[in-house]
């Protein structure tokens, strides 16, 4: 069944439309949403080591209330920025998109 699928999508016809693919920019603003792209890239690549960090915090915590209470909002905090920053990128690209 999932052969038969795969072989399926293999062999469906691909029209690849330039305006759905990625936001083009040729002016001023392709630099600054460049820019924008890599901020967000290294903010996330920072919190999922902070929440890597965080499980490392929980794990060694000993049932230490207070190290226990900082690995858990070192991982809440990191979490709450990854939010933040696919929010903050799906609005930016929305925004760049349009203009």
């Amino acid at each position: 069944m999932t052969a038969s699928l795969l072989r399926l999508i293999a062999d469906a016809p691909v029209k690849i439309d330039p305006r759905t693919v990625g936001v083009q920019i040729t002016s001023g603003t392709g630099t600054f949403a460049g820019l924008l792209t890599t901020v967000y890239f290294w903010a996330g690549i920072i919190c999922v080591v902070m929440i890597i960090f965080g499980g490392y915090l929980y794990t060694t915590a000993n049932a230490n209330a207070q190290r226990l209470q900082r690995a858990k909002d070192t991982i809440l905090y990191a979490s709450v920025g990854v939010v933040v920053i696919i929010l903050a990128f799906t609005i930016t690209q929305y925004i760049l998109g349009r203009f």
